[in-house]
């Protein structure tokens, strides 16, 4: 826009000029070799403008022809160079592509046409070249290569730190993240691995330090800063809880108040503060994370703040979580076990059956159990109960990189990555699901008085399982004892008998051997009756049959005394 503004102007100024010289009268008188010439002012001036505009045009043309072979030169050279920079184009594209063969052509051409030492984009593609092919040890020599050359020695170095996350040794691989940092602080790459570094050392003040850098580089986002600074500092309060619980109740409280439903910084905290006797405040802090995200060590570091309590304040506790969040089942889970604790067995089954009845797991099942056998004494209906907690879904747990733990841990053991574990149902699963078919609020058979035998106790057990009516008491038990003897000896040769209807492969030389000579048909109508509780109280001869499996041998393809190679050697740290 200005140059067509300057050429308006100058225009303008030579035509006003032209202007007043044609309104200017007068004459010019010229004398060439005894000659006179009078010439206007106008024509004057019009012929020495054309005199200084050939001038111009004989100089330009001159100065082509003297220039010329330069500017061929420079056009050639031009020419080479795209050539060349659109040959390493393709073929960097080709490498990360995977297509090996055209980059490697790529390459040969781009070596022709320019020169690596003034284009470092062709180590580069000879680097990715190699690794497109699968040499990944010429590759990693190529990177290593590039660190002696400043202008790319960041690019070696994250070239060789890619390759050692592959192989999978994460010393070398934080090594050369570590170099690239104190090289190049603003890298986001480097600045995630060397935190990884100093959280997997337990050095949470440098990590802390180091964190606050990035932020200021603006390498994370402010509420991911938020939330792994929260980590850190969680961290740093469990370390400090036991030597210095001043250090860990000024780091937890800041982790709360950044991250206020993260349960580790609340359980951090008030445990902080109860050994500061600051009982009110800890409980405050728990409460308050309740009310946003229940979990069960909230639950249970509320309960146990006291440490004194008596099972009933401990049941207690539990109700007022109750009230905080009704209707959430980690408020029944430890009411109910704060009630079993406390002997109120029937507040107990209420609790469970909440939790059965909208979301069953393991961990009730289990409780349920334990309830079942404080109550009533029950075994049948305490092993139905174990049954199905073998059947169901499993509780939630700190999983992280398909790892299960039973503590919250601020870095994956797997991974070294911070801030991995989620609470969550592992994926994995026990068995399929069943249908909850118990009521929890139907108390199981009262426990035998001691003055019965134990066979007498056992038969009436199964016959009221079985349901043949009330339990059988000694009376009977002494005027029929057929059956109960028959229950017990023809028990083994009923269960050979069965498979040989359903399957005709089994040996019969083994229920030959087994089955009694001159047995009758009614007699193995009562056992079968007899029979039918048995799969929920076989435990002990299951047990008995593995104990007696042969063990596994070991693999003989691994040497117990072989040492692995350490994969750091196949890297040149400096």
């Amino acid at each position: 826009m200005l140059r067509v503004l300057f050429f308006i102007a100058a225009v303008a100024v030579l035509g006003l000029g032209f202007a007043v010289i044609a309104d200017t009268p007068g004459t010019i008188m010229v004398t060439v070799a005894g000659r006179e010439i009078t010439l206007s002012l106008m024509v004057a001036a019009v012929a020495v403008a054309a005199a200084i505009v050939a001038v111009m045009l004989v100089w330009w043309v001159v100065k082509i022809v003297l220039t010329s072979p330069q500017r061929m030169q420079r056009f050639f050279r031009a020419r080479r160079r795209d050539r060349g920079y659109q040959s390493l184009s393709t073929g960097i594209i080709a490498a990360g592509a995977g297509d090996a063969v055209t980059a490697r052509k790529m390459l040969k051409q781009a070596n022709g046409l320019l020169s690596s030492t003034t284009e470092p984009l062709l180590q580069l593609l000879d680097a990715q070249a190699s690794i497109a092919e699968g040499h990944h040890d010429e590759a990693r020599g190529k990177f290593e290569a590039m660190l002696e050359d400043p202008e790319v020695r960041i690019l070696g170095l994250r070239g060789l730190y890619m390759e050692a996350k592959r192989l999978g040794d994460r010393a070398a691989a934080k090594h050369y993240a570590e170099k690239a940092a104190e090289l190049a602080p603003h890298l986001r790459w480097a600045g995630t691995a060397a935190l990884e570094l100093k959280t997997a050392a337990g050095d949470w003040d440098g990590a802390i330090a180091l964190l606050e850098s990035q932020k200021k580089a603006k390498q994370v986002e402010t509420d991911e800063a938020k939330r792994k600074r929260a980590v850190l500092l969680t961290a740093l309060a469990r370390d400090n809880i036991e030597k210095d619980s001043a250090k860990a109740k000024t780091a937890a409280m800041e982790a709360h108040r950044l991250a206020p439903e993260f349960a580790p910084a609340a359980v951090a905290a008030a445990q902080a503060c109860f050994r500061l006797n600051e009982l009110r405040r800890g409980v405050h802090i728990l409460e308050a994370t309740w009310r946003k995200a229940p979990h069960p060590e909230i639950a249970l570091a509320h309960v146990n703040a006291r440490p004194g309590d008596s099972s009933l304040d401990r049941y207690k506790r539990a109700q007022r979580l109750q009230k905080l969040k009704p209707n959430n089942t980690d408020s029944s889970l430890i009411l109910a076990q704060m009630a079993l604790e406390a002997g109120e067995y029937e507040d107990a089954r209420k609790a469970i059956a909440l939790v059965l009845r909208n979301e069953p797991r393991e961990g009730a099942f289990m409780l349920m159990a334990d309830i079942e056998d404080a109550d009533t004494g029950d075994q049948g209906k305490v092993r139905e109960w174990l049954a199905r907690a073998v059947r169901a879904p499993r509780d939630p747990a700190w999983t992280a990189d398909g790892y299960v733990s039973e503590e919250w841990a601020p870095v994956s053991p797997i991974s070294g990555r911070l801030d991995a574990f989620e609470w969550k149902v592992p994926v994995e699963r026990l068995g399929p699901v069943v249908e909850n078919d118990l009521d929890p609020m139907v108390r199981g058979i009262p426990v035998a008085p001691p003055t019965e035998a134990p066979d007498q106790a056992e038969d009436a057990e199964i016959a009221e399982m079985a349901g043949e009516g009330d339990l059988v008491d000694e009376a009977a038990a002494a005027e029929e004892p057929g059956p109960v003897i028959e229950a017990e000896v023809v028990e083994a040769p009923v269960k050979k008998e069965e498979p040989e209807t359903e399957a005709p492969d089994e040996e019969p030389a083994e229920t030959e051997e087994t089955e009694p000579v001159g047995q009758e048909e009614p007699e193995k109508e009562e056992v079968s009756v007899s029979e039918k509780p048995e799969p929920a109280g076989n435990a002990e001869p299951e047990s008995d049959t593995e104990e007696t499996r042969p063990p596994i041998p070991d693999d003989p393809g691994i040497d117990p005394d072989a040492q692995s190679e350490e994969p750091s050697r196949r890297f040149r740290l400096f």
